[in-house]
This record gives structure tokens, sequence and C-alpha cells, in this order.
């Protein structure tokens, strides 16, 4: 995997992305803490800014911690897959 410059979506450049080798784009998230609900919100407008400029791209979260029930349905009705590390 490579990693993807974020101000390229008009991010900011704290946000880690990460590209593989079938151009699917991963959030990644490197914590301890778990993911709640208001880390969903700021999941999904960072997928909508990634969509803006790419139309047809597979956007996924990476992350080493856990990930609340109701967050984990949120972000899948809103197509962004959850993957652990």
């Amino acid at each position: 995997m490579k990693n993807i410059d974020p101000r390229k979506y008009n991010l900011s450049p704290r946000i880690r992305l990460q590209e593989n080798s079938s151009k699917n784009i991963f959030i990644v998230m490197d914590r301890k803490s778990r993911i709640i609900m208001k880390d969903g919100h700021r999941i999904s407008a960072i997928a909508e800014s990634i969509l803006d400029m790419e139309e047809k791209a597979n956007i996924s979260v990476l992350t080493s911690a856990p990930v609340c029930s109701k967050t984990r349905k949120f972000l899948l009705e809103k197509n962004i897959m959850i993957k652990e590390f």
C-alpha cells in the first residue's frame, strides 16, 4: 500500500490516506480508543470529499480500534467498509 497526500482531496494533512494496488482508498485510524458516532460523521465527511474528486473510488476505514455497533451500521449504510489491521 502507498500513502496518498490528503491535500489532493482538500483535506487536512493530518489525515492518513492509503491506496492499494486495486485503487481502493483507505482512511487510516490508528488509535486505541473506540471509534464512536462522532468519528463516524467525520469519516463520512472525509469520504464525501474524496468522492467529489474521484466518483468511483471504493473507500474503507483501516483501524486497530474497536468500532461502536451504531457507527459500524452508519458507515455501512454510506458504503464505507471497515477493515481491521
